[in-house]
């Protein structure tokens, strides 16, 4: 099988006998060749759960589906977003509440497919209500920055939240300033309120006929599989592609898009924080701790069906187990 690689917090409406499969995985684990497979024997559409696809001209990087792939099977989700904007596990559970009805009442199975787990615990579990913004915590926040400088405040964040910490920038000032918000007014980190065992949610939000999940027996083969595909995105021009984003003049190091794991690597050699024959093993090495992540929030999702994608046989099986379902 081959792979690709908040806002507003309201809860979908839940809804009823949606006909739903959802397919997840690590990165590299081979979820676009396995919904594809799924595709070619039942009548269905793809929803990405994946939060680097919505974002348009960013294509080798990603792992975008193939023009060809998404003209075989309908995709949504996908090039709906500029690397400028943001988009939220709240805005996906919406989309995708809307998505999951549409291709419903044209007859076909909704296949969500994709690596996102904050996206699916947003669709399926909702999201652990965090408290609005509070203009005089900010205004704190905001004389505190000016004061003592972004990166400061972000070794507090590290004190009290190293989680969230570790995937913002020194100088994120948005969102190092929000992490902050929230931990001041309700004692607890960010990063707790989207943790698999985070507590009561809002809302139950959508039902999936099944949840089946493509992870490795073994480790080592999908570190190999994560190899593999960073050096292709290598040769097929990664680097040119970050090229062009930057040479727009309007992104930046600290947006959502340009974090994304291998355009951040990509963008910080070319900015020269390390030499850029370091790229290779920047980039798998950070692909690895995504897939760690990967694999630490499915352990939590204790119902869904685990395919060991390692195994000569992990397409046959999940083909079989979908076959009833669909």
């Amino acid at each position: 099988m081959r792979a690709p690689s908040g806002g507003s917090e309201d809860t979908p409406v839940p809804s009823v006998g949606a006909r739903l499969i959802a397919l997840a995985g690590p990165t590299a684990s081979g979820k676009t060749g396995a919904a594809l497979a799924i595709a070619a024997r039942h009548p269905c559409e793809i929803i990405s759960v994946d939060s680097a696809l919505v974002y348009r001209g960013m294509d080798i990087g990603t792992a975008k589906p193939s023009h060809a792939e998404r003209a075989g099977v309908p995709h949504h989700l996908i090039d709906i977003r500029d690397p400028t904007q943001a988009y939220s596990a709240a805005e996906f559970a919406a989309d995708a509440q809307r998505l999951v009805d549409e291709i419903n009442a044209r007859g076909k199975l909704a296949l969500l497919v994709g690596g996102t787990m904050l996206y699916f615990k947003a669709l399926f579990e909702g999201l652990a209500p965090m408290p609005p913004a509070d203009p005089a915590v900010r205004a704190e926040l905001e004389a505190q920055a000016a004061l003592q400088g972004w990166p400061a405040l972000h070794a507090e964040l590290e004190r009290v939240d190293p989680v969230t910490a570790a995937r913002l920038a020194p100088r994120d000032a948005q969102r190092i300033q929000r992490a902050l918000e929230v931990f001041r007014l309700s004692g607890r980190p960010l990063s707790s309120f989207h943790a698999p065992d985070s507590g009561a949610h809002q809302g139950q939000g959508m039902r999936a006929a099944a949840m089946f999940s493509l992870e490795p027996a073994d480790r080592a083969w999908l570190h190999g599989r994560i190899a593999q595909r960073f050096d292709a995105m290598l040769a097929e021009g990664l680097l040119d592609e970050v090229q062009a984003l930057r040479a727009r003049g309007d992104l930046h190091a600290e947006l959502p898009s340009m974090r994304c794991v291998g355009y951040r690597q990509a963008w910080e050699a070319l900015d020269g924080t390390w030499p850029i024959g370091l790229l290779r093993d920047k980039g798998i090495a950070a692909t690895r701790q995504l897939a760690k992540r990967q694999l630490t929030w499915l352990r939590g999702m204790e119902s869904r069906r685990v395919i060991a994608c390692d195994a000569p046989d992990a397409l046959a099986q999940l083909l079989s187990q979908v076959e009833p379902l669909a």
